[in-house]
């Protein structure tokens, strides 16, 4: 009987070694995920900071060119406003490029890769434009789109919406709608 009662009290002491190393495994795993979150966290605020930067230089290079689009259309523009953020309280909005006359606005959303989504989060801004700009409720306000990259589906999606569709082409940055194309006003 005492051989029996050492060997229960051997294997306790092994099953409890086995859980202290089952432990500082456990321990240093979480320690690698705290610090591969960390790692993760760190890329994901460069890859968005880079993002931005990509979406200031698409803003550059659309912003030089709009007044000279939207003249060839027909559309005398004489005043270009990036940034412009409007807040009335529960609700605003954000325009990339605000390019306007004395009877005509155009709101342009410039993105480094244009999407679905991202149409139709400016059918959304159009649509609160002359409500949160009342200085702006008697222009005929239409709607534009710019990125470096372009979808079909996107700028198809874009034109059927009543958009200019802005892209880049080469150097410089062109109307993709034919000259046939009338924008939808708001």
């Amino acid at each position: 009987m005492a051989t029996t009662l050492d060997e229960v009290w051997a294997l306790f002491r092994e099953t409890d070694r086995k859980f202290q190393e089952t432990d500082r495994v456990i321990k240093e795993l979480a320690q690698e995920v705290k610090e591969t979150s960390r790692e993760v966290k760190r890329v994901s605020k460069q890859i968005g900071e880079l993002g931005n930067r990509l979406g200031e230089f698409v803003e550059g290079l659309v912003k030089p060119a709009v007044v000279r689009l939207f003249q060839a259309r027909g559309i005398d523009i004489h005043e270009v406003y990036p940034d412009v953020e409007v807040d009335r309280g529960t609700e605003g909005i954000q325009i990339d490029l605000l390019v306007v006359n004395d009877t005509e606005a155009v709101l342009v959303e410039v993105k480094s890769k244009l999407t679905v989504a991202d149409v139709d989060d400016h059918l959304e801004r159009l649509a609160k434009f002359k409500r949160l700009l009342p200085r702006y409720a008697e222009v005929r306000a239409m709607g534009a789109v710019a990125a470096m990259v372009i979808p079909k589906e996107a700028a198809r999606y874009a034109c059927r919406k009543g958009f200019f569709v802005l892209a880049q082409s080469g150097e410089t940055v062109v109307i993709l709608n034919d000259a046939q194309f009338q924008p939808k006003a708001w």
